[in-house]
């Protein structure tokens, strides 16, 4: 019997049954088998979620044959790739067209139908969200049948289906609006915690893309802001290969993993670590196509939670969070990621209706997430703050159905096009119920 982890480590399962579909036809086919036994069917991507929003209770299929551009529209500027393709493939077959996706987060492992379903996001942009940059899909649905979904043809499912974490139907394409391949310039700049949150407003208002990380004991920040430039990419100055491997490869994953394995063993001396460590961080500045400035290498493997908080509110939150972690015994040696998005109409996006600040908590994978997570998740919750769908949480239909205006007409989609449950595992039957 085949067994399914997620990439943290934090989730697992063992289906009956796993299978690798090579075409639409055998996705319906496992999806009407299972129906018909009244078992269940999951389409799994790489487990980059750290929830178990994907994991299969009977049958499990493996998007591995199901990967890569399918059609270009340079007319409407869109591109439709297969669902599981993964991010990264999408974005170098993009590169290659002269193509790009407007905004993305920081990895890019994930499959496309793995992504856009969870509500995986970046920073800033019109559009933060890889779901609010999808212009059709198609899905397999609960009953076996093969729906397409554009502005024109079953706009109803393309509005909930764009993130639909996994409980409408299996994703089979989708397709994205796209633009001609872009450069971003990166400037990455040390701050005092003050000076940052000082000037959080203006910076967001004065640059297209703005990421900030506080590291926790210290009073030091790290701000990175993305601008467009109006050159080409062979104009672009990349990092030379040997700052990027030092930076990227080297300090940011080789020497804090390692630093992680230590600092696990002896939690005392974190504070004093991250105080130093945090003193040593340098500016830099470079440029790059869109996707190389987006995405960093993360190796390190980690836990985390999420929480989308009205824009408004983001501050406060970020600094009550740091209150309640300094006055803990806990000691916590990663960053806290703070981005923000505009506003998006997609029902069960954390940003739906309202622009939003997200703060992002992590531990190594090798320490104790819980009581650091406990901690945060009640001020986030105070803050009318909604759950990451793809990072820990402990929330459930019940107190997510008041965050989500749109909260009961994506159950009813889900009744119309899973009517049996086949998608369901445990993870969807606790945020939306049976």
């Amino acid at each position: 019997m085949s067994e399914w982890i997620n990439w943290s480590g934090l989730e697992s399962a063992r289906p009956t049954r796993v299978e690798e579909p090579a075409d639409t036809a055998a996705v319906v086919a496992a999806v009407e088998r299972a129906r018909t036994e009244r078992t269940t069917v999951k389409m799994v991507g790489t487990g980059h979620s750290f929830t178990a929003v994907s994991a299969p209770e009977h049958t499990m299929l493996r998007p591995t044959r199901l990967g890569g551009i399918v059609s270009v529209d340079r007319e409407a500027m869109t591109v439709t790739a297969l669902a599981g393709t993964q991010l990264k493939v999408l974005n170098r077959e993009l590169a290659a067209l002269g193509l790009s996706l407007h905004n993305m987060g920081d990895i890019d492992e994930q499959t496309l139908a793995g992504a856009t379903s969870t509500g995986t996001h970046g920073t800033g942009g019109i559009w933060a969200s890889l779901s609010a940059q999808i212009a059709g899909l198609e899905l397999v649905t609960g009953t076996g049948e093969v729906v397409r979904a554009t502005a024109d043809e079953n706009p109803d499912i393309l509005e909930f289906a764009r993130l639909g974490i996994g409980a409408l139907g299996v994703l089979t394409t989708i397709t994205f609006r796209v633009e001609p391949l872009f450069v971003l310039e990166a400037d990455e700049t040390p701050m005092s915690w003050d000076e940052a949150l000082d000037g959080f407003d203006q910076r967001v208002a004065e640059h297209h893309h703005v990421d900030t990380y506080w590291f926790p004991h210290t009073d030091r920040m790290m701000t990175k802001t993305n601008d467009r430039l109006a050159i080409g990419v062979d104009e672009a100055e990349p990092l030379s290969r040997w700052r990027a491997w030092l930076d990227d490869e080297f300090l940011s994953n080789t020497a804090f993993g390692a630093l992680n394995h230590v600092t696990n063993r002896f939690p005392g001396s974190i504070r004093r670590v991250n105080q130093v460590t945090a003193r040593l961080l340098s500016a830099r500045t470079y440029s790059d196509a869109a996707h190389k400035v987006f995405v960093s290498p993360r190796t390190v493997v980690f836990r985390e939670m999420e929480y989308a908080v009205p824009r408004e509110a983001g501050i406060a939150a970020l600094r009550e969070a740091r209150a309640a972690l300094e006055a803990s015994s806990l000691n916590i040696t990663f960053p806290v990621e703070i981005r923000v998005t505009p506003a998006d109409d997609i029902p069960l996006s954390t940003s739906t209706g309202r622009d939003s600040m997200y703060l992002a908590f992590h531990t190594h994978r090798d320490a104790d997430h819980l009581e650091y997570f406990a901690l945060l998740e009640p001020i986030m919750r105070a803050h009318d703050g909604r759950p990451h769908w793809g990072k820990v949480h402990t929330r459930t239909a019940a107190d997510l159905a008041p965050a989500y205006p749109r909260f009961e007409e994506f159950l009813a989609m889900r009744d119309r096009l899973d009517p049996d449950r086949v998608f369901a595992n445990a993870y969807l039957r606790r945020v939306l119920g049976s």
